[in-house]
């Protein structure tokens, strides 16, 4: 069995996850979805500060205190960045990263310099969608019921992910394992962008006729891709 550890994107948190979390849990594995610093039910601790990295270190520890190794480590959105920095500092604990529709930016990148239509609106130390917008963009191929729990708990995101550069030291020249799955409904980060972190890390492809959030859409299909040898 295999141990998995799945990160959340913008305006999100481990509950994001909870579907696939289910059934990987069924199937005998390990899973952690933590949710990251400032976001979900840790929306509280929202502070100056919080960047891809601080949070990549926070699993990062989680790793080590919890002495996990082969690690499948997936991120979705803009959770795949601290996939890349959780990478860089874990490698020895990894056995494969799977990046779900998810951003992998360069050393230097912003997400603004990607995702170039987002009607996020900032606001002091988070942005985010207005719940009209939630509901009309982000989560509208969601069935009815599912998108009615998504807009109960989605939440506004730290907004030095967006604005500050992402800093990689060594992610990109390193070999991994690993799997691309673009969505193919959504409209971020889009398939160029997907193309090219699966061409820099020979990472295996793979193709989900949805939007955004395949976790909530299509959670067997996503589940089969992760447990992918």
């Amino acid at each position: 069995m295999a141990t998995f550890v799945l990160i959340h994107g913008s305006y999100q948190g481990g509950w994001i996850w909870n579907p696939v979390a289910m059934r990987l849990r069924a199937a005998g594995h390990q899973v952690y979805a933590p949710t990251l610093d400032g976001c979900a039910e840790r929306k509280s601790q929202i502070r100056a500060g919080i960047t891809t990295e601080t949070q990549a270190e926070e699993v990062a520890q989680m790793l080590f205190y919890r002495d996990l190794h082969d690690v499948v480590l997936a991120g979705t959105s803009s959770g795949g960045m601290v996939v890349c920095r959780v990478a860089e500092l874990m490698r020895e604990r990894l056995s494969r990263l799977v990046f779900v529709d998810a951003l992998a930016l360069l050393d230097g990148e912003k997400i603004r310099d990607i995702v170039t239509r987002s009607t996020a609106v900032a606001g002091g130390l988070t942005a985010g969608p207005s719940r009209e917008d939630a509901a009309n963009r982000l989560f509208a191929d969601l069935e009815p019921h599912t998108k009615a729990w998504a807009l109960e708990r989605y939440t506004r995101h730290p907004i030095a992910i967006y604005d500050q550069p992402v800093k990689l030291d060594s992610f990109w020249p390193q070999p991994w394992k690993a799997d691309v799955i673009w969505c193919k409904r959504a409209q971020n980060p889009g398939e160029a962008h997907q193309r090219r972190t699966a061409d820099k890390l020979g990472a295996a492809w793979h193709e989900l006729d949805t939007g955004h959030y395949p976790m909530l859409s299509m959670p067997d299909e996503l589940t089969m891709l992760l447990t992918r040898a």
